[in-house]
């Protein structure tokens, strides 16, 4: 995947310097709120690596979110495929997003969903990009 550059971000492929981020955005309780389960660091390892795969594979899916001017992972933001979600149609694409809790409320999901957005309509010809949140999560349903 070639990144992606917004005004403040830049959306790529995961690094091994991000493995400490995205354990604990994957196992901390206020980013976990509205899932099941929460990954233990092999069970994140494992994860980081399948979102780095997919993105190599198909050149988009949940990939790495950067502040451009300081370089630090914040959490990710992508679009992918659906084919885990038993209730969705085939071909469907999803919208997602998941940031550490000390970057919620800087606009950082909105803008880099716009990049995603723009990515899936103008290069990938989508014709349609879905979002979904359970109905209790209103921090994410105020983005989509």
């Amino acid at each position: 995947m070639k990144p992606l550059h917004t005004e403040r971000l830049i959306l790529r492929n995961w690094e091994d310097r991000d493995r400490e981020l995205f354990y604990r955005i994957n196992s901390d309780e206020r980013v976990m709120e509205f899932f099941p389960f929460r990954r233990d660091r092999t069970q994140s390892d494992a994860k980081m690596e399948e979102l780095r795969d997919t993105i190599e594979r198909d050149g988009f899916g949940f990939a790495a979110v950067e502040i451009a001017a300081t370089g630090e992972c914040i959490g990710f933001v992508g679009i992918t495929r659906t084919d885990h979600v038993p209730s969705m149609p085939e071909g469907t694409v999803e919208i997602g997003w998941r940031l550490a809790p000390e970057f919620w409320g800087h606009g950082y999901v909105a803008e880099a969903a716009r990049g995603w957005l723009a990515f899936g309509f103008d290069t990938l010809d989508l014709e349609e990009i879905v979002s979904f949140a359970v109905e209790g999560n209103r921090r994410s349903i105020a983005v989509m």
